[in-house]
Formats: C-alpha cells, sequence, structure tokens
C-alpha cells in the first residue's frame, strides 16, 4: 500500500485540489499502469478460454498434410 502525503487546497471553504510530492505522484501513476496492465491480461484470458480451438493434428488432417 502506497503512503501518501496529500496536501489539500481549499477555494472558498470547498476542498479543490489535493497536491502529492512527485515521488508519490510517479509511484501512484506507476502502480496504477501496473493494475491496467493486469485488468488488460486477465481479460484477454478470459476471452482466450471462450474462443474455440483445434488441435494440430486435427488442422494437419484438414489441410492433408
Amino acid at each position: 500500500m502506497i503512503k501518501l502525503h496529500p496536501r489539500i487546497l481549499e477555494k472558498e471553504g470547498k476542498k479543490e485540489f489535493a497536491v502529492l510530492p512527485f515521488e508519490e505522484f510517479e509511484r501512484l501513476t506507476e502502480e496504477l499502469s501496473a493494475y491496467e496492465d493486469l485488468r488488460d491480461l486477465r481479460s484477454a484470458k478470459a476471452q482466450e478460454e471462450r474462443a474455440s480451438s483445434s488441435s494440430l493434428g486435427d488442422i494437419r488432417k484438414e489441410l492433408n498434410i
């Protein structure tokens, strides 16, 4: 878990922005990218499991080789 140290900036008494130290921002960006990659990998794997397939032997028979 990333420990964040945000500074909250307010405008007219309402929270408007959160400012992070640059190193924390970079780490958070890297973690989000890794999460997106993992999500995409899981999605591709699920799609692959639903795809039809043929064995090499079946393909050779179809192609007469």
